[in-house]
């Protein structure tokens, strides 16, 4: 019997990394007859509950295996996300090769593809000749800033927040240094060093697979796309999205309450898997929401001074409601709806009643909330959010962006006036308009003729060439 086409695939730790590649494994399978294994790698720490429900309801044809956990107690208290994570990988290296080599026998393995932090794995890929890729589940602009890096860091001695100009990534918006992603911002930092580290290797690869499309970030992505010597082919097949959740009882409230409400009238307030606020900004919001007189419906997480605390495991333990402003529920009861911790993003964002979306601006929420056609208020945190936010506003203009006051927190009266602005205002009804026509666009790119259809086929094409 011929063995299957079949690609591996090695995600980082966290739900919004995991998530897309899942999605494009299950276009491959269901487009081109191609099936995958996802192998995780892990420290040891037990995965959470939606993490095991989440991998224990993959489809037949897409298969998933824990590596045997690495050690990373020898790392400062205070590590970076960036560096944890490479690390995992590479530290995984002995036990991803004893994995593949089983695998090789087993399948007509076409492909190892890594995320964003994942490169140390084209070592193993190579040593067993199987061709290496990067999905890549961030904006075109991020991925033109990875490919740019080595250069910037040759030609910038200071940090990059102390330039005096914006910096200009190919075909992007300038950025100001200091909204650059977070793990460039310590250039002595050992996070930074492993970001420069992946960036410098993503030209060992066969290809990118960008989660991204051009009428979305048309300068970026042409830049991507103009042949360079040594650059690896970009295949823009987005917008990969989740089509769909488990959590049927906590979704159902939602929706319930979300029937009940006119006609885009609803304003949702969610900050991703891995978003909380502090004690004191969770306050504001709070106040924020109740002033401006909107409806509203907030997934609310427990306050940490550490905005990406919960990347990895994204459920608190304490109640987060009771770190809510004394009154503020029964005083909002009519106009808003509470939720704790999680709540079914995408059909919320597809509910008629929904007419605006403050988000943390990760890439997996801007682009559901493209493809549902909901106009934005862009909140960033931490990652490449604060550059994403800037694309949003003054590349795409989807957004409006609330002013952060000299003691780092966005103001209650501030908050108030970008949500009427957005749900009632001028600038809102702009925004509205150019949003249903990037939602048009993002229907049209994934039709049967799309051009993010086609990419991908092409991308199937090379893969099964290589048998």
């Amino acid at each position: 019997m011929e063995k299957p086409p079949h690609i591996a695939i090695v995600p980082s730790p966290g739900m919004g990394h995991l998530i897309p590649l899942v999605e494009f494994a299950k276009r491959l399978l269901t487009n081109h007859q191609i099936t995958s294994t996802f192998i995780i790698p892990n420290d040891g720490t037990p995965l959470s509950k939606p993490f095991k429900d989440f991998l224990d309801s993959l489809p037949i044809g897409l298969n998933h295996l824990l590596l045997s956990p690495v050690n990373l107690e020898d790392l400062p208290i205070d590590a970076l996300m960036e560096t944890k994570i490479t690390l995992m990988v590479t530290r995984s290296l002995p036990s991803l090769r004893e994995t593949l080599e089983p695998l090789l026998v087993r399948t007509k393995t076409l492909a190892l593809f890594v995320d964003l932090f994942g490169t140390d794995a084209f070592d193993v890929a190579n040593e067993l000749k199987i061709p290496p890729y990067v999905f890549f589940p961030s904006t075109a602009m991020a991925l033109s800033l990875f490919l740019w890096l080595p250069e910037l860091d040759r030609t910038v001695s200071c940090e990059f927040g102390e330039l005096g100009e914006p910096v200009r990534i190919p075909g992007c918006v300038p950025v100001q240094g200091r909204d650059l992603l977070d793990p460039v911002q310590d250039r002595k930092n050992d996070a930074y060093k492993w970001v420069l580290h992946n960036a410098k290797r993503y030209r060992m690869a066969e290809g990118i697979v960008l989660n991204s499309f051009k009428e979305l970030e048309g300068g970026a992505i042409e830049a991507l796309l103009t042949e360079e010597a040594g650059k690896p082919r970009v295949y823009p097949i987005g917008p990969v999205i989740q089509t769909g959740s488990s959590d049927e009882v906590n979704g159902s409230e939602c929706l319930r309450w979300l029937d009940d409400q006119p006609g885009g009238s609803v304003l949702f307030v969610s900050f991703g898997s891995g978003g909380t606020l502090s004690s004191d900004q969770l306050n504001e919001l709070a106040m924020g929401l109740e002033l401006s007189e909107q409806r509203f419906l907030w997934v609310v997480r427990s306050p940490n001074d550490q905005p990406n605390a919960t990347y990895f495991d994204s459920h608190g333990h304490n109640d987060p409601l009771g770190f809510l402003p004394k009154g503020f529920l029964e005083r909002t009861k009519g106009n808003g709806l509470v939720v704790p911790s999680w709540a079914p993003q995408a059909q919320i964002l597809g509910h008629s009643s929904t007419g605006g979306f403050l988000t943390h601006c990760g890439w997996n929420s801007i682009l559901e909330t493209v493809v549902h056609g909901v106009p934005i208020i862009a909140w960033p945190l931490y990652a490449e959010q604060k550059m994403n936010a800037v694309s949003l506003t003054e590349g795409m203009r989807l957004a409006l962006r609330p002013k952060v006051g000299e003691n780092g927190i966005v103001g209650r009266v501030e908050i108030a006036r970008v949500v009427k602005g957005l749900l009632e205002g001028e600038e809102g009804k702009e925004i509205r308009s150019r949003i249903r026509d990037m939602k048009d666009a993002a229907a049209n790119v994934l039709s049967k003729d799309g051009c993010s259809t086609r990419t991908l086929d092409q991308l199937a094409s090379k893969l099964k060439n290589k048998i």
